[in-house]
């Protein structure tokens, strides 16, 4: 009689563990800290502790003990700083001094930047290549060796213009009165054609070929293209150059600063708010004031740049 015997067991696999969607969310997220991790070291080192150590200072003043001519220490003020700076037309004067020049640079500036790029779009790519090359280079030249340039150029005693144009028997003259600002105005313009040109090129290639093709089958000239059709479809770029524009003019501070060894009378140490903050920290020894200074300098340029964002969006749309 033979026995009936149970096949032997075979061995499954272990069951397999499913890790849960919270807890692979918080894998992802200590990986994704992890990988910003040196940029948020290098953004809390450069730019969160000067600002908190910006804002002690400007909390704080120095006061001379006796009659004035003892030794000075630090005082905490609270805002008496930020209240000094709302009653000094000094400072303010050069913050709407350098808006209303920005207002004018920057429309040049980004009008012949736009020009040239709508010129560049309907050009061979050879020729595109070679002309973007050579407009970027005052771009890339650094900033201190630009307007280094060009305070040869301004120079009165050295300048090739002027001595050229002294010997046709005429005269020429880059500082005093409208001339300060036509010749900075023409130093920056310079260096910021480039690369807004580049910028708006970028979007205009962007832009399908089709809208032209319909437009050309339609009768449209290319300067009727250029206008209602390229124009109206890289307002973005134009709102987002004109904002940096705007910023950069507010921070405006080196080539003023080097022009000054040339025209010391045209441009004072309070020409732009860049260049009262460096005289008053540096030259006057007020840390405290200038940190002061400089704080509303950014809450102005940050809220100024808002707004034109804004509105130009708003235009625009």
């Amino acid at each position: 009689m033979s026995t009936l015997t149970r096949p032997p067991k075979v061995a499954t696999d272990s069951p397999v563990r499913r890790t849960s969607p919270r807890r692979a969310g918080r894998r992802g997220a200590y990986k994704g800290l992890l990988f910003m991790l040196p940029f948020l070291i290098g953004f809390l080192l450069t730019y969160v502790v000067p600002i908190g150590y910006a804002l002690n200072q400007s909390l704080h003043e120095k006061k001379s003990s006796g009659i004035g001519f003892g030794p000075t220490k630090v005082v905490f003020a609270g805002f008496a700083n930020f209240a000094a700076i709302l009653a000094d037309g000094a400072f303010w004067a050069g913050m709407l001094r350098t808006l209303l020049f920005g207002a004018a640079q920057i429309t040049v500036m980004l009008g012949i930047s736009l020009l040239l790029a709508l010129l560049l779009d309907g050009i061979a790519a050879r020729a595109v290549r070679f002309f973007r090359a050579g407009l970027l280079i005052p771009y890339v030249i650094p900033g201190v060796v630009s307007t280094l340039i060009w305070l040869f150029l301004y120079s009165p005693t050295a300048s090739p213009i002027v001595d050229i144009a002294d010997r046709l028997g005429t005269s020429v003259t880059f500082f005093g009165g409208i001339n300060t600002y036509l010749s900075l105005g023409n130093l920056l313009t310079w260096q910021g054609i480039g690369f807004n040109m580049i910028l708006i090129s970028a979007s205009l290639q962007a832009l399908p070929r089709e809208l032209y093709e319909a437009a050309r089958l339609d009768g449209a000239k290319e300067w009727r293209i250029a206008w209602s059709i390229k124009v109206p479809n890289i307002t973005g770029i134009l709102v987002l150059t004109g904002m940096f524009s705007l910023i950069g003019r507010l921070q405006l501070f080196t080539e003023p600063l080097f022009l000054r060894y040339v025209a010391p009378e045209s441009i004072s140490t309070d020409f732009t708010p860049m260049l009262e903050i460096f005289d008053r920290a540096f030259k006057t020894g007020d840390y405290q004031y200038a940190a002061a200074e400089s704080l509303v300098l950014a809450v102005v340029t940050g809220v100024l740049a808002f707004v034109f964002y804004r509105v130009t969006n708003r235009k625009m749309s």
